[in-house]
């Protein structure tokens, strides 16, 4: 994935399994058995509580939904989902040997994807979600009834299919990006609790079931939780000791599994914790997304050193031996939801998760589970676990003496040193091409257009190596980063930043926000001269290390951070031209 710019933004809801665990920490996983301190022989609140089906806690999960070509959560709602491309998938997903699939929504596909399977005698079943958001107004709460009554009628008219329901995902966590009121999520659940016969709960991260609250405690049949260390390790690094670096190279990839199966089942039990208090310990729990990714994908959370496809198949391998072992003990997930069956584009960002890439390629995670070019298609690429990635110190390259570092320029500096290998990159939908029409720039020759092209929440354009490649820019601490920019009334503030690495390999970056009249910036339509220093990024995140730079230059708008309203589009060109830091 790309810059860290992505942490302040709406999470995707997914939101994600190696050879077999050590013998060590399968004794850790049985010590967590019924004397994990919450067990309760009866429920309190759960008297009527009904029992998850055998067919649910006996079967190989994962989560899925069907689209494919949908580029932006915008093109959701256009995308036609047909029950040809639907079999399809699930003959994929049934190959693999799993049974049991997740569905988010009850409106937007669901109803299609039952229908597939009752009339093509698929042997799989469903947890049937639902998806309200929260209802600030008439309008959306109609809404929300619509997709709830939705959700009743698809249980009902397949009780043989649906074997359970959930109602919301991602509502309740603090960093929800649409977060809503318990109470009202809970009167949802219990009204579809009480209109159909299959057990009910929400799919919630597990930091929201460790503080759950009782009216959701209380309304459930047993709890969904959501574990995703792999991920943590982005938004905080010391989370746990993902990087393993006392464990010599060639073991340190399994290490890095191992200790994020241990960091899983920590994460697990304290969602338990959370249940304990109402005396409520003994209620079936499930994973309801847990899952690693096969790519660092462009335009999300950065995952170097741990999403590739051989680390995704060694932790998939790793938790089908915590759902068998889970299955045994009393306090055991008893179902592993596995995130996800199929890459999904429209995702950008936070995609690369499916077991089978978009093109319905299946990934190394899953190819010896049936014969390549009979079985499924397979994505390109010929793997041995010696191929897993893990966490190596950054290389450290030779300080740059020159007093200019240029990045994209048509005239020549006299003792420059050109950037060499590197690319543009666009975030979502943003557009980008060298022009040489117009106004000529001080430079001259050609420029670099950019066409924003914005998602909801902004875009952004970011120059840097894709073969990973770090500069050492150091001399560059008390120097500058220029460049001319042309825009023909964009509105308001514009971002820059530039992003290093570091030591421990944590992504570090900083952005400034430039209102026109600030450091040179102008909309006016004519060429400025915009000239920052570097200690302004380096003020704005101390934690920046020059001798490890990777995005030279990023160049963004995203709105929560410039003060737009979100979907703002209609956005001018944004013209740059010779880009360069100084020392």
């Amino acid at each position: 994935m790309m810059s860290t710019w992505f942490r302040a933004l709406p999470r995707a809801p997914h939101r994600l399994l190696a050879s077999a665990m050590t013998v060590a920490l399968l004794g850790t996983l049985s010590a967590c058995g019924g004397d994990s301190g919450g067990f309760t022989p009866t429920a309190v609140s759960q008297s009527d509580r009904r029992e998850l089906p055998q067919a649910f806690v006996t079967r190989a999960a994962v989560n899925y939904s069907p689209y494919r070509t949908s580029r932006g959560p915008a093109d959701l709602g256009s995308e036609v989902i047909t029950p040809a491309n639907v079999l399809q998938d699930l003959r994929l997903v049934q190959a693999t040997g799993i049974g049991t699939i997740r569905l988010f929504s009850s409106r937007a596909f669901a109803e299609t994807v039952l229908r597939v399977i009752r009339d093509n005698n698929l042997d799989l079943k469903v947890q049937l979600g639902s998806f309200p958001v929260p209802p600030t107004t008439a309008a959306i709460e109609a809404e929300n009834q619509a997709e709830i009554e939705a959700q009743i009628r698809l249980a009902n008219a397949f009780p043989d299919i649906v074997l359970a329901v959930s109602v919301g995902n991602e509502k309740l966590v603090e960093w929800s990006a649409n977060r809503m009121d318990p109470a009202v999520l809970a009167t949802y659940l219990r009204k579809v609790r009480a209109a159909v016969k299959q057990p009910v709960t929400i799919n919630d991260n597990w930091l929201y079931w460790s503080k759950v609250d009782k009216v959701i405690a209380e309304s459930v049949d047993f709890a969904a939780v959501h574990v995703y260390p792999f991920l943590d390790t982005f938004y905080d690094p010391t989370k746990y000791d993902w990087r393993q670096k006392s464990v010599p190279e060639g073991q340190r990839a399994q290490a890095m599994i191992d200790a994020t199966i241990t960091e899983a089942k920590k994460q697990f039990e304290d969602a338990r914790a959370g249940l304990v208090k109402f005396g409520l310990g003994s209620i079936p729990m499930v994973i309801g997304e847990t899952g690693w990714a096969a790519v660092d994908t462009n335009g999300g959370p950065s995952l170097a050193f741990r999403a590739h496809p051989v680390n995704q198949k060694m932790y998939f391998d790793a938790l089908q031996v915590w759902a068998t072992q889970g299955r045994r003990d009393v306090q055991g997930p008893k179902a592993i939801f596995f995130f996800q069956a199929f890459d999904e584009p429209w995702k950008q960002g936070d995609d690369g998760w499916g077991l089978f890439n978009a093109q319905r390629q299946a990934r190394y995670t899953v190819q010896s589970l049936g014969t390549c070019g009979v079985t499924w298609a397979c994505e390109p690429g010929t793997y041995t676990l010696a191929n897993a990635v893990k966490w190596v110190l950054p290389t450290l390259a030779t300080p740059v003496t020159a007093n200019r570092y240029t990045l994209f320029a048509n005239s020549a500096t006299a003792g420059e040193q050109v950037a060499t290998g590197l690319r543009w990159d666009p975030f979502a939908l943003t557009g980008y091409r060298e022009f040489g029409g117009g106004p000529a720039s001080p430079d001259g020759g050609v420029h670099f257009e950019i066409s924003p092209n914005p998602v909801d929440f902004g875009w952004g354009l970011f120059l840097y190596s894709g073969s990973g490649g770090l500069e050492n820019l150091s001399n560059f601490a008390t120097g500058r980063l220029n460049f001319q920019v042309r825009s023909d009334g964009y509105p308001g503030k514009i971002e820059v930043g530039i992003s290093t690495d570091t030591e421990d390999r944590d992504i570090q970056e900083a952005f400034l926000q430039i209102a026109p009249g600030e450091l040179g910036y102008c909309n006016s339509g004519s060429w400025c001269n915009v000239s920052i220093p570097i200690s302004a990024f380096l003020a704005k995140n101390p934690k920046l290390d020059l001798r490890y730079v990777n995005f030279r230059f990023i160049v963004a708008d995203r709105y929560s951070f410039t003060g737009k309203p979100l979907n703002l589009t209609g956005l001018p060109p944004v013209r740059i031209d010779g880009l360069h830091w100084s020392r």
